[in-house]
């Protein structure tokens, strides 16, 4: 008998890596001058921001399929705006990376997102300084030295862009946690969008008129509605996945989900961008990198749960205890069956951590909405 909730799940799974992959891979060609030849990353971030802002706001002014999070103007301004430059800054930067290094060195250097975010955690006093989880960043960067050292087409300003880019996503998902979860506030993607989308918008409005429309007056660009049509729709799901698959699993299955897409995107890459050379030391610096990423959502994953254990009164564990232990009879009661519900919920207590991925282009949703959004 098919299990349709895991057959779901992995279709989720599925629709996650492919669409992640597919962005990252539409980004490049549409940048890249040897293919599409559009070498203004400020202003295709912009469409995917106005495009995914204006959508948002037909989803909830018009058609109001969520109602909007009330917010005060002091929220807004302390809260929002802030999380929005940086939101805006770490995809002009990352979208700058395409014109100079290849996809495949681009997600390497990926594999720096936790010793960034170690780094800010510590910065903005949200998380402790540990040795285990230094030592981790350690390695995961004695892995990325090695990787870039062993990369033939190294560009200083390319590793520049998307190394800051990397910095400016991990101070942003640190001030989402503490700037947002302080006020109580939890955006869903498409509430997440309604704000966030049009505020980096005009964040981004400012170095584009600095940078890119000098050059977009003196230089003949090639536009066609179709391409940047379909890349920023496919922006957008991306997002509405990131939030599908959270819903769906644990954060042990979408890291690996995450590993595994970056596996698949650079052999994908060298595929459809044949100048993207991988060298030897390229793959051994990276799987150092990655031994180091590993260890690191274990140790993370592990505190999650130690905290949730020791969060809980003796009552309420005696209580989970035997439900579990009901739950592994075989006596069938029509209560204890409610679909997806109950695994639902004791996953999504393992997902406190899910917004810190390297792929997610989502704020802080909050547990309650994530809980209740089992489709």
């Amino acid at each position: 008998m098919i299990n349709r909730p895991l057959v779901l799940t992995y279709l989720y799974l599925f629709i996650y890596i492919l669409l992640s992959s597919g962005v990252i891979l539409y980004n490049k060609w549409v940048l890249s001058p040897k293919y599409f030849n559009f070498p203004l990353p400020i202003t295709l971030t912009m469409i995917h921001m106005g495009f995914s802002g204006a959508v948002a706001f037909f989803l909830v002014r018009v058609f109001k399929v969520v109602s909007p999070v009330k917010m005060t103007f002091e929220v807004y301004a302390t809260c929002v705006i802030p999380i929005s430059a940086f939101f805006a800054s770490s995809l002009w930067f990352g979208n700058t990376a395409y014109l100079h290094i290849s996809v495949a060195f681009i997600q390497m250097l990926k594999a720096l997102m936790p010793v960034a975010t170690f780094l800010m955690a510590g910065v903005c006093g949200t998380d402790k300084l540990r040795c285990d989880v230094f030592c981790n960043m350690l390695l995961i960067s004695v892995g990325v030295v090695i990787s870039s050292y062993g990369e033939i087409h190294f560009n200083v300003v390319g590793t520049v862009y998307q190394v800051t880019g990397i910095f400016a996503e991990a101070l942003r998902l640190v001030l989402t946690q503490v700037l947002l979860q302080k006020k109580g506030l939890t955006l869903n993607p498409i509430t997440s969008l309604y704000y966030i989308a049009p505020c980096s918008f005009v964040f981004l409005f400012v170095p584009w008129y600095l940078l890119e429309k000098p050059e977009m007056q003196v230089t003949q660009i090639q536009f066609n509605f179709w391409i940047f049509f379909s890349n920023a729709l496919c922006a957008l799901a991306l997002n509405f996945s990131i939030f599908l698959v959270i819903g769906r699993t644990g954060a042990v299955t979408i890291r690996v989900a995450g590993v595994l897409k970056d596996w698949i995107l650079i052999a994908l890459s060298t595929v459809i961008f044949p100048e993207s050379t991988i060298t030897a030391l390229n793959i051994t610096g990276y799987a150092i990198a990655l031994c180091g990423v590993l260890m690191y959502n274990y140790l993370k994953v592990k505190d999650v749960r130690a905290s949730q254990l020791s969060s809980e009164s003796i009552p309420d564990r005696i209580i989970k205890d035997w439900k579990l232990e009901k739950k592994s009879s075989d006596i069938f009661t029509p209560d204890s069956n409610n679909g997806n519900g109950g695994n639902g919920s004791s996953d999504m207590n393992i997902d406190e951590e899910a917004p810190l991925l390297a792929s997610s282009r989502l704020s802080h949703i909050g547990r309650t909405q994530v809980g209740n959004h089992n489709q």
